[in-house]
């Protein structure tokens, strides 16, 4: 069995102590960083509610949206890297050709 690691994670102003696996850190700090800036940009947009108020709105976005944007953003990393390994395989061929 793997050891764990403990964290301490900052959510909403409030620290969470969890046991995780190495490789799960950083996954697990991304995504606490993530919810606090959605929290930070809905006090922003909605102000005059209170922090569970806030909170709801980010599960509700993080089950929908938010899981799915950080898939997108991997999705456009791959085709970036993917366009320029090519060009530099065209560029390979044609400067093979000369």
């Amino acid at each position: 069995m793997e050891e764990l690691i403990a964290v301490n994670v900052v959510i909403a102003d409030r620290t969470y102590r969890l046991k995780l696996k190495p490789a799960d850190e950083e996954k697990v700090r991304h995504t606490a960083k993530l919810v606090n800036e959605k929290l930070l940009e809905y006090k922003t947009q909605f102000a005059g509610k209170d922090m569970q108020d806030y909170i709801a709105m980010v599960l509700i976005w993080l089950a929908t949206d938010g899981v799915n944007s950080d898939a997108n953003v991997e999705i456009v990393n791959l085709q970036k890297r993917m366009t320029k390994m090519e060009q530099l395989l065209d560029d390979a061929i044609a400067e093979g050709n000369k």
